[in-house]
């Protein structure tokens, strides 16, 4: 159960980071995020956050799988 909240979270941060470093670097326009450099720092971590979930997520799964 904590693998795959791992992995959902991560995926969803993952997403979150890139579409907020997209819009802080100023690629989609129309939005009040759209240029704004606070979105293009707080975009990259939250991506490496996710990133870091998931690849925690994917160890979990793969001792569990070899273990029982």
């Amino acid at each position: 159960m904590r693998a795959s909240l791992s992995l959902l979270v991560g995926t969803l941060l993952l997403a979150l980071g890139v579409i907020w470093t997209l819009q802080g670097v100023g690629v989609p326009g129309g939005s009040p995020m759209t240029g704004v450099t606070l979105w293009a720092v707080l975009g990259p971590i939250a991506a490496l956050i996710g990133l870091a979930s998931l690849v925690l997520g994917g160890v979990r799964i793969r001792r569990g799988k070899r273990t029982g």
